[in-house]
């Protein structure tokens, strides 16, 4: 069965618009984007009209505890940090997702077929996260990479939740020096592995070893100028590869952040300043993000705020000054490319995931909704 999607206009994710384009697809897969229609006479078709709608890819959110803090249940859907060790990178997000979470559900509603979910940021180091498409049945069906990165975590949260407890961390200093501690006991696993030398299996220095070895990138929480300081010090220090997550106070440090070359996603925007470190949170960030080069994705921080205002979040980021162009892509491309998942998602080019998403117009018009979402080929919602 082949399926194609005709007439509408396709803002494809890197900035291109095509009018009246169609899009071919086959086995999960597109096959074709063309502004003239290609012979599909030999297959069987299943046509889906779309003139007059907009078309994009499905949408990406770098950041979120979707299926890990399952929402309507209370404590008990609440696996998102494992608060009995400040460090614990042998935990993994993947044992804790349920793709029974309602949020998967308004994720399909909302077009978003792409996240990545992660350990939550109670802890300095806090586990291994993955990226997963929103519809399945497991999550193992569901998984795009795993693991895709080490979460880590630094400001308010660890000093809070053990400074309660009168257990290291309290202070910034002692989350950078635990943070310290691990990485150099993780050298010296390695060291010893590399050397030949028999070493007793240790999952915890196994896993940040994978950092060590830029196999995974770290993903630091930090929301400060000087917490985002202290996460590209430690990068320097450890050789690490590394991504930015939150950004809050980016605007302060801009040009020194596209110095190094960082990623960074940035949000959840449309949540209130419940704490210190959010003081200076507003749209202002990504504006000075762009004027300095810096590569950003947009997030929700699901269910800080709702998985299905990721296009709302993008929309506000338009409203406050920024190019509808840089906040799709935001939400699209360069939202994979900060999961390295850019050659199968995040754009509609040929020979992606057919993760397609029809709007029933301008997607930058609150208005206007999502019609259809398809993931790998396969409607996964349709509005009545």
């Amino acid at each position: 069965m082949v399926t194609v999607i005709s007439g509408g206009t396709v803002l494809v994710g890197n900035g291109q618009r095509m009018e009246s384009a169609h899009i071919v697809i086959k086995n999960g897969k597109i096959k074709t984007v063309a502004t003239e229609l290609p012979d599909v006479s030999s297959d069987q078709v299943n046509m889906i009209d779309a003139s007059g709608k907009f078309i994009t890819p499905g949408l990406i959110d770098v950041h979120t505890h979707l299926g890990i803090h399952e929402e309507g249940i209370g404590k008990e859907g609440h696996d998102f940090n494992e608060t009995s060790n400040p460090t614990t990178p042998h935990v993994r997000a993947i044992d804790g997702i349920t793709p029974k979470d309602k949020g998967f559900e308004d994720a399909r509603k909302a077009g978003v077929t792409t996240v990545q979910v992660m350990p939550g940021s109670a802890n300095v180091i806090g586990g291994e996260m993955a990226v997963i498409k929103t519809a399945g049945q497991t999550v193992d069906e569901m998984v795009v990479r795993h693991p895709s990165g080490m979460k880590a975590a630094f400001g308010e949260n660890p000093k809070r939740v053990y400074g309660e407890k009168g257990k290291l961390p309290t202070t910034r200093m002692g989350i950078a020096a635990l943070f310290r501690e691990q990485f150099i006991q993780a050298q010296t696993y390695l060291q010893k592995i590399e050397s030949g030398k028999e070493v007793e299996r240790d999952l915890k220095l196994e896993n940040l070893a994978k950092v060590l070895k830029r196999e995974i990138p770290l993903r630091a929480h930090a929301h400060r100028a000087d917490d985002i300081m202290t996460v590209i010090r430690l990068a320097k220090e450890f050789g690490f590869r590394y991504t930015i997550e939150h950004c809050t106070e980016g605007h302060h440090i801009a040009n020194y952040i596209a110095e190094n070359g960082v990623r960074v996603s940035v949000g959840p925007t449309m949540s209130s300043r419940s704490k210190v470190e959010l003081a200076d949170k507003g749209w202002h960030t990504l504006l000075a993000l762009r004027d300095a080069g810096v590569s950003f994705s947009i997030t929700t921080d699901h269910p800080v705020v709702g998985i299905e205002h990721l296009m709302t979040s993008a929309i506000l980021a338009v409203k406050h000054g920024l190019e509808e162009s840089l906040a799709l892509q935001a939400i699209t491309l360069n939202a994979a490319k900060h999961l390295g998942i850019e050659d199968r998602v995040g754009s509609i080019e040929v020979g992606k995931d057919a993760d397609i998403v029809i709007w029933s117009g301008d997607p930058f018009d609150l208005r206007e909704s999502v019609e259809l979402t398809m993931i790998n080929g396969e409607i996964v919602f349709q509005r009545n």
